[in-house]
């Protein structure tokens, strides 16, 4: 079995930090969210990987390489525009070959893996298994109705009256018979080959389409909100240790890793937390269910349920939270008058200054 993931897309939802980046290298924990669907893969007995690429190629390959790291074989398929799960499909035939296959989209998190959706794949003779999750609000996602046996008998995409509260997570089994699918389909009205139209020519075609539910914690990670709320559990996962240095003054309680190289100076660090290496923490506080980035300067500050990127700083900020600050970012405070708010931002940026 191979698997075919998706890295390519534009992440609209996370600008300005994924006009220049790709939104699966955005970290948890920091590690990228692509990386946890690497492992997720390779536990699950696969090794041959194709990923798709878009505008945010050069970065990926970077970051994955040839998938030695995880244990993977990994294959690169440039996608020149996003044009719909269908067409990913469609353009890593050569790739696929005849081999069944899972489909994983790489900004979806999944704290306990797919090891048991790929061993319900092969025990049964489907041609494609989608994974789903009860949702409060369906109306905001590809919804699935099932029959009495598990069976999917209709999808809709962002129904305004859903028939069901089973959400589609972004992670499905296919067996060959969806290349014939995927080639069958037409563009929809928002000029894509979608994965959901292809899955309904099978359904239409007399295929034999399931249902598979999520074991475990999932998240699409393509909002702020998700975002902090993936880093949150796996933070209260993490096994402490100190691998830098913390002088006497500092005060850490709960489930803390300090990295390599990093320094802790008259702080105090309510965990679950992680702090890159080489990060300076001087004189600040860091609450629960942050993650600090590599490279990074917090002096004089608090922040709590956030995420920092590689290479910033933060100097005499009171209180940061909730938030993502990315890379090489500089958040300062000024004591000059008049006492205004100093801001450079970029375009589709996101800023709430209390008063």
């Amino acid at each position: 079995m191979k698997a075919l993931v998706l890295a390519g897309g534009k992440g609209t939802r996370l600008r300005p930090l994924t006009h220049t980046s790709a939104k699966q290298l955005v970290p948890v924990a920091n590690k990228p969210v692509l990386y946890y669907g690497l492992e997720a893969i390779r536990d699950a007995g696969i090794t041959r990987v194709g990923v798709i690429i878009g505008d945010t190629g050069r970065e990926v390959r970077d970051a994955v390489g040839d998938g030695s790291m995880f244990g993977l074989d990994v294959t690169y398929i440039p996608q020149d525009a996003p044009l719909g799960l269908a067409h990913c499909v469609l353009i890593a035939r050569d790739f696929l070959e005849d081999d069944p296959f899972v489909m994983y989209l790489g900004d979806n998190f999944l704290v306990d893996g797919i090891t048991d959706l790929i061993d319900a794949f092969h025990s049964a003779d489907y041609d494609a298994q989608i994974l789903l999750t009860k949702v409060a609000e369906p109306q905001f996602y590809g919804v699935a109705e099932l029959g009495p046996g598990g069976q999917i008998v209709r999808l809709e995409e962002k129904p305004e009256h859903p028939r069901s509260d089973l959400a589609i997570v972004g992670v499905y089994t296919f067996s060959p018979a969806i290349h014939e699918a995927v080639r069958a389909i037409k563009p929809s009205a928002r000029g894509e080959l979608e994965i959901t139209d292809a899955i309904k020519w099978l359904i239409d075609s007399g295929h034999r389409v399931h249902s598979h539910f999520v074991n475990g914690y999932w998240r699409d990670t393509g909002r702020l909100q998700d975002l902090l709320e993936c880093n949150r559990i796996v933070l209260e996962r993490i096994e402490p240790g100190v691998l830098g240095t913390m002088d006497r003054l500092s005060q850490t309680t709960g489930r803390v890793v300090i990295e390599q190289g990093a320094v802790v100076e008259n702080s105090i660090i309510h965990g679950p937390v992680v702090i890159g290496p080489d990060t300076k923490i001087i004189s600040s506080y860091i609450g629960p269910f942050t993650s600090i980035g590599p490279n990074c300067m917090l002096q004089d500050s608090e922040i709590e349920y956030s995420i920092v990127l590689d290479g910033s700083s933060i100097h005499g900020v009171s209180r940061i939270a909730r938030s993502l600050i990315g890379r090489n970012v500089e958040v300062n405070r000024t004591s000059r008058l008049p006492n205004t708010h100093q801001l450079m931002v970029g375009d589709h940026s996101k800023i709430q200054v209390s008063s």
